[in-house]
């Protein structure tokens, strides 16, 4: 008797396991989707979240979860902003080829045209760079090369545009992919020279109002001062802590947007209804058209299906080939936030994601369900498999930073006395840092574009140091000093990949 029952509750949760695995795709949205965000929430502690389905020039769904920040009062609603980030770039795309559409300029004109002081390193690619090159990653930069000296900085558009001319590109020019933020700044620029009005008021009036996106805030400086607005999240050490919004500004036309659920929704369905809304042409055609045309090849694509795909970049916009869809979409990534974007032309689909934590990966794996459901594919619980994964990460992370900070606490003794480590260093591209030495057997150093943040160091032994940055989204890292016969020569910064790949070396003045 008990082996009966016991044979039959494995055949019910077996039954169960192979429903859930096995969800009717024609209902998922009507039926399941509040369950599966609801849940995929909790498991990765993503504290607010709002999401949109555009289909057939209609809105499917839009609504709005959790809170504008933890452990405070106040729910998400559909007009509660959120940092959007690199879903920035379509906007300023777009605007450059509204303005192509109005011959007003030509994407295919030279950058030099409208910006005489535009300068690269490589004198062949300074001629030849034409605003397209700006908006589809091919100046020959390596990704996110020089983001650390510009992003969350107190540069300047003007300075920041002076300092990439001044980094050497990894790649010759137009032979590779390399995602440039610095290029898509030097572009919004050039709108300001062409309708004599700034990026960020250029927008709001030919493209935020037409469509009525009223909440939509162009520059992060502002976010601060709207009442309705989601609070940044990451985590430090283990634990969801919310965080200063990054001031991007300078950067803008690359990231700084600003907008909600609601507004976002507008943008999406004017770009599936050919840039009109109902009948008023705001966006022309050929505009939408040119942005969506392949430029460069990223590479390949594995979906967690296991489905391989190419991926390539329009202007402002990754497509890609899913399920014999093309797929036109973007992410958004900046301190605190998570976003994605994503359209299916032929099949009038949009599908908007946005979250207030930098640590998920929800926002992709929801817009995978959704155009499951929507092309009749096998359910496969994206999120859960992604969260398998990204524990796994933090775990091998966890581990080595676990072993850092256990030399740490052996208090070894560095090479040189503290005092040596110490002074003014310089780099090329970045500018100037400072070491001093704290009142503990350990150092600080301050950077000087980064006026609000600076670094713990601590000694790992030798003449290495375990760094904490004040800002999280910069990660922890080692810092070797370079030595040379018992004399500090310089120093190799390293940030978080998430912002810069390569370290910069500093050398000591």
């Amino acid at each position: 008797m008990k082996k009966i029952l016991l044979a039959l509750v494995i055949f019910f949760c077996c039954a169960t396991i192979s429903k859930a695995q096995h969800i009717d795709r024609s209902k998922f949205v009507k039926d399941s989707l509040e369950y599966y965000i609801n849940k995929a929430m909790t498991n990765w502690r993503i504290p607010g979240a709002a999401v949109c389905i555009v289909k057939d020039n209609k809105i499917v769904l839009m609504k709005a979860y959790g809170i504008k920040e933890l452990n405070q009062p106040g729910n998400v609603d559909i007009n509660t902003l959120f940092m959007i980030g690199s879903n920035t770039k379509a906007f300023t795309a777009t605007a450059l080829a509204m303005l192509q559409a109005e011959n007003k300029l030509s994407l295919d004109d030279k950058v030099t045209k409208y910006l005489p002081k535009f300068r690269l390193e490589n004198k062949q690619a300074e001629e030849m760079a034409t605003v397209r090159d700006l908006l589809c990653h091919r100046l020959g930069f390596q990704t996110f090369q020089g983001d650390f000296t510009f992003y969350n900085t107190n540069l300047t558009r003007e300075e920041i545009i002076k300092k990439l001319g001044e980094i050497k590109a990894v790649y010759p020019f137009r032979t590779k992919w390399g995602y440039t933020n610095a290029a898509f700044l030097t572009a919004g620029q050039i709108i300001p020279v062409v309708t004599g009005k700034p990026w960020e008021v250029y927008l709001k009036e030919n493209i935020f109002a037409p469509l009525g996106m009223i909440n939509t805030l162009a520059l992060t400086a502002d976010i601060g001062k709207s009442y309705d607005r989601t609070v940044p999240h990451t985590l430090i050490d283990g634990r969801l802590s919310a965080i200063p919004y990054a001031q991007i500004d300078g950067l803008a036309p690359a990231g700084a947007i600003c907008s909600s659920v609601n507004d976002m929704s507008k943008w999406v369905l004017a770009l599936l209804n050919d840039g009109k809304v109902g009948q008023r042409q705001v966006i022309p055609l050929a505009a939408i058209k040119a942005t969506r045309e392949p430029q460069d090849i990223v590479g390949s694509v594995h979906h967690l299906n296991g489905e391989n795909n190419f991926e390539l970049y329009g202007l402002g916009w990754f497509i890609q080939d899913y399920a014999n869809h093309r797929l036109v979409m973007h992410d958004g990534g900046v301190s605190g936030y998570l976003t994605s974007v994503t359209l299916v032309p032929q099949e009038h689909l949009g599908i908007i994601v946005l979250t207030n934590t930098d640590q998920n990966d929800f926002f992709d794996a929801l817009r995978w369900e959704i155009m499951d459901a929507y092309f009749k594919l096998p359910y496969h619980n994206y999120s859960d498999i992604s969260l398998a994964n990204f524990k796994t990460n933090e775990t091998i992370d966890n581990g080595a930073d676990k072993r850092r900070r256990d030399s740490v606490a052996l208090n070894p003794v560095p090479a040189l006395p503290l005092a040596n480590y110490t002074g003014k260093y310089v780099n090329d591209l970045y500018g100037k840092l400072e070491i001093t030495q704290g009142e503990t057997n350990d150092l600080e150093a301050r950077f000087e574009h980064h006026p609000r943040m600076f670094a713990h160091l601590q000694p790992l032994g030798g003449n290495r140091f375990y760094v904490t940055f004040s800002d999280p989204v910069l990660g922890k890292a080692v810092f070797p000093f370079i030595v040379q016969n018992g004399s500090v020569k310089g120093v190799r910064v390293k940030v978080a990949d998430f912002v810069e790949r390569d370290p910069y070396d500093f050398k000591k003045e």
